[in-house]
């Protein structure tokens, strides 16, 4: 089973910046697309950005300009980078990995990190 852990969030102020990193691990395996997602107190969790294996990417509306998504694949991590935050983006962020996992059989997967806090202040 794939297993990924976020780190990098924390308290900054808006206009400032923070970086992500969501390193996955796991036996043998590959990872295929990679989101970002983030879910705000009251609000339901939104898609932030995705990548590709190929490093083709996309992003929400909201971030556009703002954040950048990369990865690195040797090192089967991905990052976001985001510039100047604003309080909206307040948020538990979570990444998440679709996979390819060769044990006795092929498993294709889904998952899941454990959230880190964004906390933007005024």
């Amino acid at each position: 089973q794939v297993e990924l852990v976020e780190s990098g969030g924390g308290l900054v102020q808006a206009g400032g910046s923070l970086r992500l990193s969501c390193a996955a691990s796991g036996r043998r395996f590959t990872i295929n697309t990679m989101n970002w997602h983030r879910q705000a107190p009251g609000k339901q969790r939104e898609l932030v950005a995705s990548i590709t294996s190929g490093g083709s990417t996309d992003y929400g509306d909201s971030v556009k300009g703002r954040f950048t998504i990369s990865r690195d694949n040797a090192k089967n991590t991905m990052y976001l980078e985001m510039t100047y935050l604003k309080v909206e983006d307040t948020a538990v962020y979570y990444c998440e990995a679709d996979y390819t996992e060769w044990t006795d059989t092929i498993v294709v997967g889904r998952a899941w990190g454990q959230g880190t806090q964004v906390t933007v202040s005024s």
